[in-house]
């Protein structure tokens, strides 16, 4: 009889790609998890692993088996799920993400809404951004994500994610207050043509996304300065330094020296939960979107 706990480790090191991914992923030490896959081996009789340069690799019967650990646990998840449905009772532990301004927005709302409505459920919250939001409800190591795209740039989500829509964030540019258009009711991105941007991290998707709209715009940004947080964003806004937008969810407050002014376009952000199909029916899960959902009406 296969140990499922050691199927979950192999599983892990398959979709972590290392040992070191593997134990950080189950939260053990990298030890246990070679203690494990250890136990495997000799469990199935063959060779699971092998040597590939400082790491290991998994053999022919190392994929063939982590595909059907991937396989066994999903099952595993749906019988959890459905006997949770069965109780109706929201119990166990939630792992939940969201991005920073989600998670300074949303989450003092929803999960002290959640903490106070279902004393047994523990929660564990984090920051992250959506692509590794997402990644980590994939591969397992979080039941919830709350994640974004924005108006004209959807983010593709892959298979066997479910989804619900929390708010749509409306969002501005953020200018100092002597900037010549701070007066203004509305602007539109062309005329930021000459300005500093003070934008994301390189890669991250809202700064793909700042680059591909201002392009479509027929502007060539500047980028003069990158913060992963808003509120850098907006600290190096009212230092003078250039511009950024300014979504409105977890904005609040605005430091001095800092306008915001509504863009034409209207330009919103999709604010969203997701979560795997196969825990769908988890009371737990589905107490966690009503209270987010809860909290975007509050904040919206």
């Amino acid at each position: 009889m296969l140990n499922l706990e050691r199927l979950r480790t192999l599983d892990a090191l398959s979709r972590h790609g290392s040992v070191s991914g593997a134990a950080e992923g189950l939260h053990i030490t990298t030890s246990a998890v070679s203690q494990q896959l250890s136990k495997l081996e000799r469990e199935v009789g063959q060779r699971l692993l092998a040597k590939n340069g400082r790491g290991v690799r998994l053999t022919d019967a190392g994929r063939l088996l982590a595909e059907h650990a991937a396989r066994i646990l999903s099952q595993v998840e749906l019988a959890q799920s459905d006997l949770e449905a069965q109780r109706g009772q929201v119990v166990g532990e939630l792992r939940v993400s969201a991005f920073p301004t989600a998670a300074r927005g949303l989450f003092p709302l929803a999960l002290s809404a959640l903490r106070e409505q279902h004393p047994a459920l523990r929660l564990r919250s984090c920051e992250l951004e959506p692509e590794q939001g997402i990644a980590g409800v994939v591969r397992g190591d979080l039941d919830l994500a709350v994640v974004l795209d924005w108006y004209n740039k959807p983010m593709a989500l892959p298979d066997g994610l479910v989804k619900a829509s929390i708010l749509d964030d409306p969002a501005e540019v953020a200018l100092p207050v002597d900037h010549p258009l701070a007066g203004r009711e509305e602007v539109d991105l062309a005329e930021f043509a000459d300005d500093e941007w003070i934008t994301w991290g390189e890669g991250e998707f809202c700064h793909e996304w700042l680059m591909f709209t201002l392009r479509s715009k027929g502007v060539e940004p500047i980028v003069g300065h990158r913060a992963a947080e808003n509120h850098t964003q907006l600290a190096l806004v009212a230092a003078g330094l250039g511009v950024c937008i300014a979504p409105v969810l977890g904005r609040r407050p605005v430091p001095a020296g800092v306008v915001t002014v509504p863009l034409r376009q209207r330009v919103r952000r999709h604010v969203y939960v997701v979560w795997r199909a196969d825990a769908d029916r988890r009371p737990s899960i589905r107490a966690a979107v009503e209270a987010l959902r809860a909290a975007g009406e509050s904040v919206a």
